[in-house]
């Protein structure tokens, strides 16, 4: 099992310049490459594999215009070409979109596949760069497989340990409390457990920095372009979009791992964020909610949901989107016609329940990811409440009911 370590490095001005020099040519690299392989598909058809790339290096470096290539570290070019060959297939088999050419203005980046030692407080790296000073906190067992090294745009340096532990993944075992979550905006999650509906509050990141932001960005629109006084302003910019990334994360850290740890199954709603945030933009009157739909952000959130959960064993369900989890009634399952988003609270006209609109909306997710697992012949035992098939669709090949004493202790997915 590989896992990944994220650590603040402090190099020289001398490391600075080489390592700045690795990373010009290894986006000089991949654009170059990406830019081949383009033009050779447009006029044959076919693509360049990595070996038919990595034969290219050797000519650039005797070409006169690109020696400069030779100073860079082999390995650091071969790794981008590695990179770019996976984006491609990545591409082709519908898990990515397609190749982008890298900027000089954004994140840098380079990878070292091998011959990266930690040593004491520093990590050691080739191609003449030495020994750089690191702020490392912990470390994995394991083979140390790959370092890449970044720069954000704010001037500082991370370096991305890879490790392999020689372990293996746990196995999936579902056998505890199936929790549903719905995402919002208003209250950025609410879990219910079976038991419980527990609110995590939205902190709106970028509400509390908008007014700190509009007076830099007003004063970097000001600076003449080309200016060191807008590399100044423009950095500072950068300061800001990188505090409310950073407090960003951590909150998402500390809500996914506080729902994991209280959880064994976990069940969301399968958004189509970038569909909701171009629908808000075009709509005169939510202008506004595309900002928030982006600043709360959800897919980043279901990620460390999903890796947190294979770290322990646990399981991810998305179900569908167009579930009508706001409308449905969790008692009587009474689905209304319309409900705006206006409308928090709400009565059901059938049995007379009165319902929060998110609370609601976790407990339906919640019987609806149970559902699927029991549909796709997955046998569950929940913890904080019992199995059964609760849903507002009736679906046709649906599953009997799950009795408690039916459940077993142990399943495989």
């Amino acid at each position: 099992m590989y896992r990944a370590i994220k650590v603040r490095i402090y190099p020289t001005p001398e490391q600075k310049t080489k390592l700045n020099q690795i990373m010009g040519c290894s986006r000089w690299w991949w654009n170059h490459a990406l830019n081949l392989c383009i033009t050779t598909y447009r006029e044959t058809g076919k693509g360049l594999s990595q070996k038919a790339l990595n034969k290219v290096l050797p000519k650039l470096k005797k070409h006169e215009e690109t020696k400069w290539l030779a100073d860079c570290y082999s390995q650091v070019l071969q790794s981008t070409t590695l990179n770019l060959t996976k984006a491609f297939k990545n591409f082709f088999d519908k898990r990515a979109k397609f190749p982008k050419f890298k900027s000089y203005h954004g994140r840098q980046s380079a990878q070292y596949p091998q011959n990266v030692l930690i040593e004491g407080n520093g990590i050691k790296i080739p191609g003449g760069v030495g020994v750089i000073k690191a702020s490392i906190h912990r470390l994995f067992d394991g083979e140390l497989k790959t370092v890449t090294v970044s720069k954000t745009t704010t001037g500082k340096y991370y370096a991305s340990l890879l490790f392999d532990t020689g372990q293996d993944e746990p196995e999936t075992v579902i056998t505890g409390t199936v929790t549903g979550v719905d995402l919002g905006i208003k209250d950025f999650a609410i879990a219910y457990d079976g038991e419980k509906a527990s609110k995590y509050s939205n902190p709106r990141y970028l509400a509390k920095h908008q007014r700190n932001l509009a007076r830099k960005q007003a004063k970097l629109a000001r600076k003449k372009k080309g200016s060191r006084s807008r590399e100044k302003a423009k950095k500072l910019v950068a300061k800001v979009y990188e505090r409310m990334s950073n407090a960003r994360q951590d909150y998402l850290h500390k809500i996914s791992r506080k729902i994991v740890n209280e959880s064994q199954v976990i069940v969301v709603e399968n958004l189509n964020i970038k569909g909701m945030v171009r629908y808000a933009c075009l709509r005169q009157r939510n202008r506004k909610l595309a900002k928030a739909i982006s600043d709360v952000s959800w897919g980043m959130f279901v990620n460390f949901l999903d890796y947190k959960l294979k770290e322990k064993g646990g399981l991810l369900v998305e179900i569908d989107r167009w579930f009508p989890s706001s409308k449905l009634c969790s008692n009587c399952y009474y689905q209304m016609g319309e409900m705006p988003l206006e409308i928090r609270e709400w009565t059901c006209p059938n049995c007379g329940m009165k319902h929060d609109r998110d609370s609601n909306a976790s407990k339906n997710i919640r019987e609806e990811g149970i559902r699927q697992l029991l549909a796709g012949g997955t046998t569950v035992t929940v913890g904080g409440g019992t199995v059964s098939r609760k849903s507002g669709r009736n679906p046709i090949f649906a599953p009997e009911p799950v009795k408690p004493e039916e459940a077993t202790t142990r399943t495989s997915v």
